[in-house]
């Protein structure tokens, strides 16, 4: 628990936060909802310390990719965990004609990339290695997608990096986008359960990487030459031969925010999450069944010296 507590207190000191006036307190602070589990947390926690610091909050429902002009009109105040892997175009806008505004990395040790679970190894001999991959895509194939594997890729809504990636490598699997987080999981239980064959785009922190034993596909290590250069990669003909790009995680909010609510803005620039606090929480609503709003508030009450200083340093 002590690192924990550390990643927080750290965040308080490195930020250097002076006392900020409240601001607009008779005014709810909208936060942006998405759609996987651990931003919920992440962002329910976040509400729990400006509703510490006196704040009214509200959680507004909101999509990954199309949130950011909600945001750009201050429809939403902050949307708090933000992949860099699969953020939109819109966001650079928004950033570039300065109506959204960075608050600063959120502090969890990410990586995405192509996975299965352990057992899929020894039906797919080779793997780790991409290459594996290319002699044994029939143990992958299912109606939709022969004579190629199957590849369960993210909602379509959140990008297509998993299909990206099979362009890239010239793999003979077809990326078949999940209808949500919750349909990513079920696939992972019903091959762990049965012992058959899946690969699917993956990430972590997240407590199904644990729970299903999951291991990531070796690839190249992405950088920016992969994904601008057909010549850089095994493949001399196509771009996005190569792993995912190391992930930022980062937050980000409305150009107003700062001006409407001082201190809120000083909580949630300095705000950071651990992996080692966020993942249990996942995995006590996606596995245990609690909701995210109890799972938080219990985390709250338990952990005060992991978040009260960011909320004390920005108030008093």
């Amino acid at each position: 628990m002590k690192s924990i507590y550390m990643s927080f207190a750290l965040a308080a000191l490195a930020g250097s936060v002076s006392a900020a006036d409240l601001g607009a307190t008779d005014e709810p602070i909208k936060l942006a909802l998405n759609e996987w589990t651990g931003q919920h947390i992440t962002t329910r926690v976040a509400g729990e310390m400006l509703k510490a610091a006196g704040y009214q909050v509200e959680y507004v429902t909101a999509g990954m990719l199309n949130q950011f002009q909600a945001i750009a009109d201050g429809d939403i105040d902050a949307t708090l965990e933000i992949w860099s892997s699969n953020v939109s175009d819109e966001y650079a806008k928004k950033v570039l004609e300065g109506t959204v505004v960075e608050l600063g990395d959120l502090g969890l040790d990410a990586k995405e990339g192509i996975a299965y679970p352990a057992h899929v190894a020894d039906l797919c001999p080779g793997l780790p290695a991409w290459e594996a991959l290319k002699d044994c895509a029939a143990v992958f194939a299912t109606a939709e997608t022969l004579p190629g594997g199957r590849l369960v890729d993210y909602p379509a809504d959140w990008g297509t990096p998993g299909a990206d990636r099979l362009t890239g490598f010239d793999l003979p699997f077809k990326a078949v986008p999940a209808g949500s987080e919750g349909a990513l999981i079920a696939e992972l239980r019903a091959s762990t359960d049965k012992g058959t064959p899946l690969l699917i785009t993956f990430w972590q922190p997240h407590w199904a990487m644990s729970a299903y034993d999951v291991k990531f596909v070796d690839m190249p290590t992405g950088e920016a030459a992969c994904f601008e250069d057909p010549a850089w990669g095994p493949n001399p003909n196509a771009i996005n031969d190569c792993g995912f790009a190391p992930s930022r995680i980062f937050k980000a909010g409305w150009s107003g925010l700062q001006q409407k609510w001082p201190a809120a803005y000083e909580i949630l620039s300095n705000y950071q999450l651990s992996v080692e606090a966020q993942q249990p929480m996942m995995g006590a609503v996606d596995v245990d069944g609690k909701s995210a709003e109890e799972v938080v508030a219990a985390w709250m009450a338990e952990n005060q010296a992991a978040w009260k200083p960011v909320v004390d340093a920005a108030v008093k």
